[in-house]
């Protein structure tokens, strides 16, 4: 995937063998006990394995107490399920942008979360970068410099924000993956692939067929954490501070009431 951030354009990389299942994550914002029911129970009851996609949408840290344990657990599952895709979200690239690792808007950071994420590190971030750095373990800053920016996946295009929906999928830029809202949003598009994100936060997941998936659902802000199946439709999903992950299915948001 190559991009100038601002003017480069991406170029997605496609998987190219159709898994069994394809499942995707929202948002954790540094909530690994949430997470960790999630994945057990995908695991346990779903049966999720190498013949599976899963992809993670970004927004792992921050917000949250345990940024570190969630990433330990996003390190865990590279060798569990091999084909697992693992997206940036704007948190990361603000905290790289701090870092002085790439990204854009490390200015506004630490008022934007990031003090969670020096917090379950035990770190004070002040004094010099390359002193923070050193107290960071570099299989975790190893982590967060290697997430991508999108795939496609069959008739999916995950991405952490969205599009632009004025442009076509080979003229997508860096900076509307990871920060753009209304413009998607509201829009619908042409790019002809179903966009699966996160970032804006929703009570529930949105649906709005064929055009975009919504699966930020404000685990950040006292809400949930959910987590679709793409092939059969499934929704599952798990209220902050609970434990039990309750299933049901994406069909069902059609008829909710406006």
């Amino acid at each position: 995937m190559k991009t100038d951030r601002r003017s480069g354009h991406i170029r997605f990389r496609v998987i190219p063998d159709p898994p069994r299942r394809i499942f995707a994550v929202g948002d954790i914002h540094g909530n690994i006990n949430e997470a960790r029911a999630l994945i057990e129970f995908l695991k346990q009851e779903k049966k999720v394995d190498d013949r599976d996609c899963v992809v993670f949408i970004g927004d792992y840290i921050d917000r949250g107490p345990a940024s570190r344990q969630v990433i330990d657990l996003m390190l865990s599952l590279k060798a569990l399920w091999p084909k697992t895709v693992f997206l940036k979200g704007n948190h990361e690239d603000m905290l790289l942008s701090f870092l002085g690792q790439g990204g854009l808007c490390g200015d506004v950071y630490l008022q934007n979360g990031g003090m969670a994420f020096f917090d379950s590190y035990g770190i004070v971030p002040q004094g010099s970068i390359s002193e923070i750095l050193l107290e960071l373990p570099s299989s975790h800053l190893d982590f967060i410099k290697a997430l991508e920016l999108g795939v496609i996946v069959g008739n999916f295009l995950f991405v952490h924000a969205g599009i632009d929906p004025e442009h076509g999928i080979d003229q997508q830029v860096a900076d509307d993956l990871l920060w753009i809202r209304k413009p998607f949003i509201n829009s619908g598009h042409s790019i002809g692939k179903t966009v699966v994100f996160g970032h804006t936060a929703f009570d529930q997941v949105l649906l709005d067929l064929p055009y975009k998936i919504g699966i930020d659902t404000g685990i950040a802000y006292g809400n949930r954490l959910s987590a679709v199946e793409l092939v059969g439709g499934e929704l599952y999903q798990i209220e902050l501070g609970d434990t039990a992950v309750k299933s049901s299915y994406l069909s069902n948001l059609l008829n909710r009431p406006s």
